[in-house]
Parts: C-alpha cells; structure tokens; sequence
C-alpha cells in the first residue's frame, strides 16, 4: 500500500535528519530501526485518519440517538437525516476484516480529542452544501457515496488548521506525512478491499527501504565523486540539501537496483525535488541525473535486468 514514492520520500527525510543531526546524536542512532519505526508511525497514522474519517461519516446515527434522548425534543431533533451513516463505502470500510483488525490493535479512538474532533468535524458537514446536495437525493450511487467521504477528508479535515494542529499534537510525523497520508487514504477510498492493513510495507518494499538507504550512506563518497563534476557551473554551497541526497539516491538507483528503469528512477526524483525542495530543484535534479545517466550508459556502468512492475 505504501508505494515506493512513498518510501523514497521516507528515506530522503531520514537521511536529511541524520545529516542536520550532531555527530554525537547520529552516532547512537541505528538508521534501519530508525527507518522501520517511522514506517510504523506511518501506519499508525493512517490508521488513526482512516477511523477517524470512518466515525465523522457515521456520526449522523449518533446524532440522531443524542438528539433522540433530550427531554425537550424540537422538530430538527426529530428529524435528524441519517442518510450518511448508511453510505454503502463506509459499511463496505467498517466490515473488512483488515479495517477491523487494524483499528483493534490501534484502538485509535482512545486518543484525547477524538470524539470532540469527529463532532465538530460532523456539525461543519451539515452546514456544506455538498452535504446538503448529497442527503436530497433519495438514493444511492456508487460515485455519490465515495465522493461524500473524500469530500470529509479533503475539505473538512486537511484543509482545517485546528484539525492539522491536534494531529500535529498526537502524532510527530504529521508534517512529514501529510502528502503520503492523502495519497493513501484516496487510494483507499477507492479500492479498500484491496488492501491489506497489516501489511501496509510488505517484505519487497522493505527490502527496498532498508537497501536504499543504506546503498546511499554508505555509498555517499562514491556517489559524490559521481555527481561533483557535473556542479562545475553551480555553488555548491548553494545547492539545497535536499537536492544532494535526492541526487545521491538517483545515483545510488542507477547504479545498485538493476530492476529499476532509469527513467523511472529520474522521473520520481524530479517530482519529489518540486515537492520537497526549492522550485527550481526539480530541473535542476533532473538536469544532473540525466547527465549522469548519459554519462554511465557511455561507459557501460548501468546494467539493469527485468523492469517489468518494478517502478
């Protein structure tokens, strides 16, 4: 499920904080248990936003029982539209034994705020027209039902700051996994049965992470000695250090990880150079990477195998 975009990213950022660390910091620390652990928060931080999501989109029935409860009972009271507590994605979500499982061995909801979150969350639905639109028709579509709750997810969770700020509060990794975190939770949406959330990595990717950063930390001279010539035009102190160690890790595909296609291995460090770097990084990454590709083509260093499903 974590892709290996996502992976890249994560190895970037680990290799970023262990340089910008003191020396005698980095050395107590193990970089591969270092990398497992954040991949681990990752999970929990998904886990977390999907349940969270999941209790926003079915609290329309809670509502309707609290309100159901009151001594003095209005007309809205007793009018409650529960329509979006039975969205056919969210039981297909609630009832997938892989959801089920991982929210047991979370237990998510035992996190401070949450209940108060979802309720606010639920109240600012009820106000948008897009809730409006969704519960005046009577009856359900496929498409209809799937863009209620990414609409939950994107414009009442993601782009509220308070929320940003309680997640930020409960779990460290917020602003290094904010982006993974809405790529994996739309991928979801889309296709949860297809997912298995106790094996969010697996044991390809895994082995991927594992090697890419250690290929790029203890090939770093190698991998300098590779890149340096081609900054002759450029101030290397200058250059961002982000770059260098998305350059490093290229470098460090090209050579190292026979099933990934250059190409690829080029494409994928230019997008996250403009992701994660300064706005020119991604043609200046692409620039370097192309010339060191042409380069080791020329002297026959690149030798890659079976590309096949290997991006």
């Amino acid at each position: 499920m974590i892709s290996r975009r996502n992976i890249r990213v994560k190895v970037m950022q680990l290799i970023y904080a262990l340089e910008t660390m003191d020396d005698q910091k980095t050395g107590k620390t193990d970089p591969v248990k270092t990398l497992s652990t954040q991949l681990d928060q990752s999970r929990e931080l998904f886990v977390y936003l999907l349940h969270f999501l999941m209790e926003v989109t079915r609290y329309a029935e809670t509502d309707a029982k609290q309100r159901a409860s009151r001594h003095l009972l209005t007309a809205e009271d007793l009018n409650v539209n529960t329509k979006l507590a039975g969205n056919e994605l969210l039981w297909k979500i609630l009832e997938n034994e892989s959801y089920k499982k991982a929210v047991a061995a979370d237990n998510p909801k035992n996190i401070e705020g949450t209940i108060e979150w979802i309720r606010k969350v639920y109240l600012q639905l009820l106000e948008t027209e897009k809730y409006q639109a969704y519960i005046a028709v009577q009856g359900r579509e496929k498409s209809t039902e799937k863009d209620i709750i990414q609409f939950i997810f994107t414009d009442l969770m993601l782009a509220n700051e308070d929320f940003h700020s309680f997640i930020e509060e409960n779990f460290s990794n917020w602003d290094d996994d904010a982006e993974m975190m809405l790529q994996l939770i739309m991928n979801y949406l889309q296709k949860p049965a297809s997912f298995n959330l106790q094996e969010m990595l697996g044991t390809e990717k895994w082995q991927f992470a594992r090697s890419l950063l250690n290929t790029t930390m203890e090939k770093k001279e190698h991998l300098l000695d590779i890149i340096k010539p081609k900054l002759k035009n450029w101030d290397a102190e200058r250059i961002a250090q982000l770059d260098m160690i998305l350059m490093q890790m290229g470098v460090a595909e090209f050579l190292y990880f026979e099933t990934i296609p250059p190409k690829v291995t080029i494409n994928e460090y230019i997008d996250i150079a403009k992701d994660y770097s300064t706005p020119q990084s991604g043609q200046f990454v692409n620039g370097i990477l192309d010339g060191i590709h042409k380069d080791l083509l020329a002297q026959d260093k690149i030798r890659k195998t079976d590309f096949r499903q290997k991006a």
